[in-house]
């Protein structure tokens, strides 16, 4: 039996009212009114696309032995690096074996799906025993326009594998077709958009249809027979009317979270997979369909296994754990949107050695200090020499990971002369449980949020960005936990 095994989420905290779009842009554009309602999920300023598929991965693995990992698939078509492997980063960052495959899916909407079908059939193969698809959007839009209200951030991932699957895939139909509704030239930094009636009309009409009818015949199964139908479209109506149309009642069809986080572009599709997965039970069948020059439908069947899954945040928590933005300006700062004065200290070199970067890989991306083999003593980063004055030991260092081990805040401060997109700057010493202290930056979070003792997690962020050569640089800072 191949199918899913595992599934993880991430949809960033900070959530732009999109009425504080239009009250700042609807002098300007004021037909954005019509979809001026609710929220849109937007990235912090140290996260992206890249950042968010660690956190969706992380979130999936949770429970599983990463370690029967062998493949990991990428799906994204806005990965930071053209010209460089985006998901060996996060297989880096995961702390994977690295006698892996890792491939990069792109250049369409509907790559989490085409990622999700290559992955099964290498399941099914016997090529691989257990494949991460991991898919993630920060797509850019220029302001005051439709688009920047229809879209949000977001990630999602699925493990695969044929053991404890908690959703067996019954078949897929795939549809390739050069539909161009949009594109971006490989030297752009937006899409280029056709008028709205043609994507519509040419585009999800016809082809979401002609796909579900084709995964549905070839399975055997009926409209009537599903439990839950997901694809995504950023028309409301249209979406309804679609289903509708296939003869799927209300109850079936899988809300497109316009109100809550917008379309998060090439990961949607699995986004509002996953929200069904959440609510599901054995016997579900849940149909899930992607759009993008063409598409890709899978039909899945639930098992009892999904009762025995860990818990994790998921979509679920994601949305719920939110923090309101009705500051329209801080999102055009974050998005790089808007020119401001960073001062001279903003002028210092960022320029990444690369190797560096590379004999430093397992701390800097893996976030793995070491363990004294002989005293057993924490350390991160790891050294020759043990910290334990009681120890000393030389190369005794064993590799531990720190990434998901609690801390708390040993000392703190916040910095409004140092260089920051969102000052204060705030950094400080944690501890982590069972030992081992490093100085780490802070992020999603407030001057109010933090004090000694306060409990915080490791979330893999970008540090740099090196703008004269194109290079995103990443470490990991601290996050205050939610509070009971």
């Amino acid at each position: 039996m191949a199918g899913i095994v595992s599934y993880g989420g991430y949809i960033p905290r900070l959530r732009l009212q999109r009425m504080a779009i239009f009250q700042s842009m609807g002098w300007f554009a004021p037909a954005i009114m019509a979809v001026a309602q609710g929220e849109r999920s937007m990235c912090n300023w140290d996260e992206d696309s890249l950042t968010m598929a660690v956190a969706a991965a992380r979130d999936c693995l949770t429970g599983m032995d990463k370690s029967k990992v062998d493949a990991l698939y990428g799906c994204s078509t806005t990965f930071p690096f053209a010209d460089r492997q985006n998901s060996g980063i996060i297989a880096t960052a995961l702390n994977l074996n690295e006698n892996l495959l890792t491939a990069d899916f792109t250049a369409s909407q509907k790559v989490s799906t085409t990622g999700f079908v290559a992955a099964l059939d290498a399941i099914r193969g016997g090529e691989k025993r257990s494949a991460l698809v991991v898919a993630a959007d920060k797509r850019e839009t220029k302001s005051a326009y439709f688009h920047e209200m229809w879209f949000g951030d977001g990630a999602a991932s699925l493990l695969l594998g044929t053991e404890n699957v908690i959703a067996e895939c019954l078949g897929s139909y795939s549809l390739s077709r050069d539909f161009v509704d949009h594109y971006r030239g490989s030297l752009n930094k937006y899409d280029y958009n056709w008028e709205e009636r043609w994507v519509r009309d040419e585009g999800y009409s016809k082809i979401i249809p002609e796909v579900v009818n084709g995964v549905l015949k070839k399975c055997n199964v009926s409209i009537g027979d599903l439990s839950k139908f997901v694809f995504p479209c950023f028309f409301k109506r249209e979406h309804q009317v679609i289903a509708k149309g296939l003869g799927v009642k209300p109850t079936q069809l899988v809300d497109n979270m316009h109100e809550v986080c917008g379309e998060t572009g090439a990961a949607h599709a699995l986004v509002m997979f996953i929200s069904a997965l959440e609510e599901a039970n054995p016997g579900d069948k849940i149909l899930v369909a992607s759009f993008g020059q063409g598409s890709d439908a899978l039909l899945f069947e639930v098992t009892e296994n999904i009762k025995k899954l860990p818990a994790r945040v998921g979509i679920k928590g994601s949305l719920a754990n939110r923090k309101e933005v009705d500051t329209y300006p801080k999102f055009l700062k974050f998005r790089d949107l808007m020119q401001t004065e960073m001062g001279i200290r903003g002028e210092a070199p960022t320029q990444t050695a690369l190797t560096t970067l590379y004999r430093n890989r397992k701390f800097i991306l893996g976030f793995v200090g070491g363990e004294c083999r002989k005293c057993g003593t924490r350390q991160i980063p790891s050294k020759d020499v043990c910290v334990n004055p009681d120890c000393g030991s030389v190369k005794s260092q064993e590799p531990a990971e720190f990434a998901d081990t609690p801390a708390i805040i040993k000392t703190f401060t916040a910095d409004m002369l140092s260089v920051s997109v969102d000052p204060p700057n705030m950094y400080g010493m944690v501890q982590f449980d069972g030992g081992g202290r490093i100085l780490a930056d802070f992020s999603d979070c407030e001057m109010s949020d933090l004090k000694v003792g306060r409990r915080m997690k490791m979330e893999f962020r970008k540090r740099v960005y090196d703008k004269e050569r194109g290079f995103h640089g990443y470490f990991w800072k601290a996050i205050p936990q939610a509070e009971a």
